[in-house]
């Protein structure tokens, strides 16, 4: 059976109700290769204290050791939120030739809303992007989320 990109992103959001439930930025990824999952996470910055336990960071790390190889040739990596600019450059190092987002990220997303990453002059991979996939699940985790920090606050 062939899934589709709304399957994985699915996979991607359960992953981001996980980093929710730990109070984590509500951010999944998921890594496929060859219709099958090799490698999934989620946001752990708090829980970890490392400034890169991003999910993407950790998902490709995962998938790494899993094809022995830090080529991720032949891979697709899902994640609800735009990635940011660290993790493209690890999109780009690592030779991912998809990336499937959700939701744009105004502030810190770096494939389009703050800076054009996989279109900067001279880098020497460019993925693919396809953008929106499940667009209104991957926005609703993260303002929800937010709105809950804003109330505690108050």
């Amino acid at each position: 059976m062939i899934k589709d990109h709304d399957y994985f992103m699915n996979i991607a959001l359960k992953e981001a109700e996980k980093a929710s439930k730990i109070d984590e930025v509500p951010i999944g990824c998921v890594i496929v290769k060859d219709n099958k999952i090799i490698a999934k996470s989620h946001n752990k910055k708090e829980i970890n204290q490392d400034p890169l336990g991003h999910a993407e960071i950790i998902a490709i790390r995962k998938a790494a050791r899993k094809l022995k190889n830090w080529r991720l040739e032949g891979c697709t990596l899902y994640v609800t939120i735009e990635p940011c600019l660290m993790c493209c450059g690890a999109i780009i190092q690592s030779r991912i030739p998809r990336v499937v987002y959700g939701s744009n990220d105004p502030k810190g997303g770096a494939v389009e809303s703050s800076i054009k990453a996989f279109e900067i002059d001279n880098i020497n991979h460019r993925p693919e992007v396809i953008k929106g996939v499940k667009k209104d699940d991957c926005s609703e985790i993260i303002k929800k989320y937010f709105k809950k920090k804003r109330e505690k606050q108050n």
